[in-house]
């Protein structure tokens, strides 16, 4: 059976351009969902505008199924405000869309046990949507539509301060920062047990360096001019 690390080492090229609070809330989904017997990877971070559109083009314009309603700007991928997770199946290799999939047989889906611990730490489950489902997904919206964040709006930092209170249940244990570089604002981190947590592509490329994900390696590549 595969470790914690190597299960959280599986969806760590995914999560770097999350918004902090919404990566402390996936490490801790990772870590939840383990130890419930539901090893899960993350599949989808970020999503940039280009990438949603073509997902939209997907079973219209493309071939395949459809499988958003959303065009680029309209989805909480894009704002780094959602994920997608899959179940890892034993051979910690495999990855299963099942729905229905009760692998640790507890007659209960281990998709709403995974969605069970996300909507604990603060997450909307497209599962609960009525018009359409989507199991693999959750988003934390801070309660701004994706209007508000096409025209620039932000999580608040008392909406941060209490979505971390939810991820910590009360403990305080993580704040808000500021991440600067020569004195001007690029993007917001998170100070949690001593450790600062912030998105690498903001700081990477605030630093001019180039930030690229290699899918089959599931590598993170910064390279610097």
């Amino acid at each position: 059976m595969l470790t914690l690390d190597q299960v959280k080492s599986k969806s760590a090229g995914r999560l770097g351009d999350l918004h902090p609070v919404v990566l402390t809330a996936t490490g801790a989904l990772l870590q939840r969902s383990y130890a419930r017997g539901i090893p899960i990877m993350i599949t989808q971070g970020r999503r940039t505008i280009a990438e949603q559109n073509e997902l939209y083009a997907q079973g219209r314009t493309k071939k395949g199924p459809i499988v958003t309603n959303v065009r680029g700007g309209s989805s909480y991928h894009n704002y780094g405000l959602a994920i997608d997770f899959a179940l890892l199946l034993p051979d910690g290799k495999t990855l299963s869309w099942d729905e229905r999939r009760d692998g640790d047989n507890d007659k209960v889906a281990d998709y709403r046990e995974v969605a069970e611990e996300g909507k604990k730490l603060g997450f909307t489950w497209g599962g609960d949507w009525t018009s359409f489902k989507d199991y693999s997904h959750l988003e934390m919206t801070f309660g701004l539509t994706t209007a508000q964040l096409r025209a620039g709006r932000q999580p608040t930092a008392q909406q941060v301060k209490d979505a971390l209170a939810v991820i910590n249940g009360g403990s305080g244990q993580a704040d808000e920062l500021t991440i600067s570089l020569n004195g001007r604002k690029i993007t917001a981190g998170i100070l949690e047990n001593g450790t600062t947590m912030a998105p690498v592509r903001a700081v990477a490329e605030a630093l001019g360096a180039k930030v690229t994900y290699d899918p089959l390696t599931r590598t993170v590549n910064i390279t610097t001019a």
